[in-house]
């Protein structure tokens, strides 16, 4: 069944569904070993576009999901936020997560944080989620610090090898973040 797909706006943003236009700059920044670093790569253009033809197929199941983000102002693709039930049997599953990726750039302005802060808006004020966690590498600090940044807490307890990462594979360990729909 196809839902309503939900977008939403900030002030510089605008989180979307993809569009065929975003297939090639997605690429680029799967491309990106900067961008990819605590990521496990996405190694071909084919991979990339089957990536994004998932991803455009939950949103257009579901209505939200990872979104495309594009620049209000020159209507660039940026990279993508959103939320996304993962797929992987997590400790902490089933669970709804937030993430983003977003080419370099555009890093160090604030974009992940403002798509993050809309991309929980949506969860907790139209989808009514309850909680939303966020993961990533062990490593990953500048994540990590986008988590901190929209209001998430970290989990201490709730570090986990990501079933998904071989292993002995140094992004194997995972922190986990938390936060709660907040109260009215």
């Amino acid at each position: 069944m196809t839902r309503d797909i939900i977008e939403t706006d900030t002030t510089r943003l605008r989180l979307r569904q993809w569009r065929d236009s975003d297939l090639a700059p997605f690429f680029e920044l799967a491309c990106d070993p900067l961008v990819m670093e605590f990521l496990l790569p996405l190694p071909t253009r084919a991979d990339s576009d089957a990536a994004v033809a998932r991803t455009r197929s939950r949103i257009a199941e579901s209505g939200w999901g990872f979104w495309a983000v594009e620049h209000r102002e020159s209507g660039e693709f940026m990279g993508f936020t959103g939320l996304n039930s993962p797929a992987a049997e997590l400790p902490f599953s089933p669970c709804v997560e937030i993430g983003w990726r977003f080419a370099r750039r555009w890093w160090g302005h604030g974009y992940a944080s403002e798509a993050a802060r809309a991309a929980l808006q949506v969860g907790f004020e139209q989808l009514g989620l309850q909680e939303i966690v966020a993961f990533t590498a062990w490593n990953n600090t500048r994540s990590a610090a986008v988590m901190q940044r929209i209001g998430m807490k970290e989990d201490i307890d709730g570090a986990f090898d990501h079933p998904l990462v071989p292993e002995g594979h140094a992004l194997r360990r995972h922190r986990l973040y938390r936060i709660a729909r907040p109260q009215r």
